[in-house]
């Protein structure tokens, strides 16, 4: 993403959002430490601005391991969840389609294998009062 011009990403998005008018919108981090995050994080708020007649209402980032908890600590730009969704019955289905993004799994401890994705879960829900959750930041919801 970092060899794109951050306009045409822009208007990618501009373009999928103008032809699919989606109330809902869920990015990145803005703080990921993979690039590529970060600059989707910010093309997403530039091509959603909340002008008047635009269907999205509501902007979740959210977390993925190996990237988002790498942020360095002291900057005070980590991830703090706002936002929790039950996924206390497909927990089951989130880990296959895990499981068939193959490639970028790995064995644990790291971060992003089955194991942490997992835990991750849990902990979320334990946070939240509930089985397994998946976290959010809000970073704009119009009501």
């Amino acid at each position: 993403m970092d060899t794109v011009g951050f306009l045409e990403i822009v208007k990618a998005i501009e373009a999928a959002v103008k032809r699919l008018k989606p109330n809902v919108i869920y990015t990145h981090h803005a703080n990921d430490l993979n690039i590529d995050h970060a600059i989707v994080h910010r093309a997403v708020l530039t091509a959603c601005r909340p002008l008047p007649g635009s269907s999205v209402r509501s902007i979740y980032a959210f977390e993925t391991l190996s990237s988002t908890e790498w942020e360095p600590a002291g900057l005070g730009r980590q991830f703090q969840p706002t936002r929790f969704v039950d996924i206390s019955n497909s927990l089951d289905a989130k880990m296959g389609a895990m499981r068939a993004y193959g490639e970028e799994m790995r064995p644990f401890p790291h971060p992003r294998s089955p194991e942490a994705i997992e835990a991750l879960a849990r902990f979320r829900g334990a946070q939240s009062g509930l089985l397994a959750a998946e976290a959010f930041v809000v970073v704009r919801e119009i009501t």
